[in-house]
């Protein structure tokens, strides 16, 4: 079996299940590298190389590349910046808008490439930079802004509360697990809310436990996070108090520094 991919489309749904009518779990952006674990006729179940991820998706949104292909890290080191015009043209002039935060592989002289087929990369592209983590996040998570929630999303047309911390760190250079309860996992903890400082993740849980939600401190005060929308809600010691239901929307758990 070929298993080395690429997603050769704009945002790629990856599903539960192998079928049109499954929960979408997680998206594909283009350029997002996968491991073919499994295929049908139709569907295919994979990996992601950048955070290890599981799910089906239709073969058809794929590009085959080779081993090498797929693991030059150095190469796929550009991706698209935080605007609203990421265009990409193919030789015979058709156009892809991409989001931002798409991976713009084997990217040379205003060129990207998939397999053989090439790309004119229309919007400066970038590499990002971890030391300016705190100089551009706050900037770069109110790109997202009214940004519709949608479970699975990882995209400013939809995106859920840990698809929008893990795109806001990916544009920033670092690199974060899928999920909010794979995310909790990781960083330092921070002992205080009064501690908490722009870019630190707070995790919120349910009744049993379960971590549910996540989003970004933009001050001991204040997070930006999906609900609903993104959106900026007050926050304390008990949670998110979401001004519009003038109630507490989530229950604090934990805080963690990740930079």
């Amino acid at each position: 079996m070929d298993k080395y991919h690429v997603c050769r489309i704009a945002v790629a749904p990856l599903r539960s299940e192998p079928s049109d009518r499954s929960e979408i779990v997680s998206q594909l952006l283009f350029g997002d590298r996968v491991v073919v674990l499994e295929k049908t006729e139709k569907w295919c179940f994979v990996k992601t190389n950048h955070d290890n991820y599981e799910g089906w998706m239709d073969h058809k949104q794929l590009q085959q590349i080779t081993a090498l292909q797929y693991n030059d890290e150095q190469s796929y080191k550009y991706i698209t910046a935080v605007n609203f015009d990421n265009r990409l043209v193919t030789d015979s002039g058709e156009v892809y808008y991409l989001s931002p935060g798409s991976t713009l592989p084997f990217y040379q002289d205003g060129y990207c490439y998939l397999g053989d087929n090439r790309f004119e990369v229309k919007t400066e592209p970038f590499v990002p930079n971890p030391a300016e983590f705190t100089a551009k996040v706050e900037a770069t998570a109110k790109f997202f802004l009214n940004s519709p929630y949608l479970w699975g999303g990882r995209t400013f047309f939809g995106i859920d509360c840990s698809g929008f911390v893990q795109t806001v760190y990916k544009l920033l250079g670092k690199q974060l697990r899928r999920d909010a309860s794979q995310q909790v996992e990781e960083g330092e903890l921070v002992d205080f809310l009064a501690s908490a400082k722009l870019g630190d993740l707070a995790f919120f849980d349910n009744e049993e436990g379960k971590i549910i939600h996540v989003g970004m401190m933009l001050s001991n005060d204040k997070i930006i996070h999906s609900a609903g929308k993104v959106r900026i809600d007050p926050i304390d010691n008990q949670g998110i108090y979401n001004m519009e239901l003038d109630r507490y929307s989530h229950k604090l758990r934990v805080i963690k520094r990740f930079v």
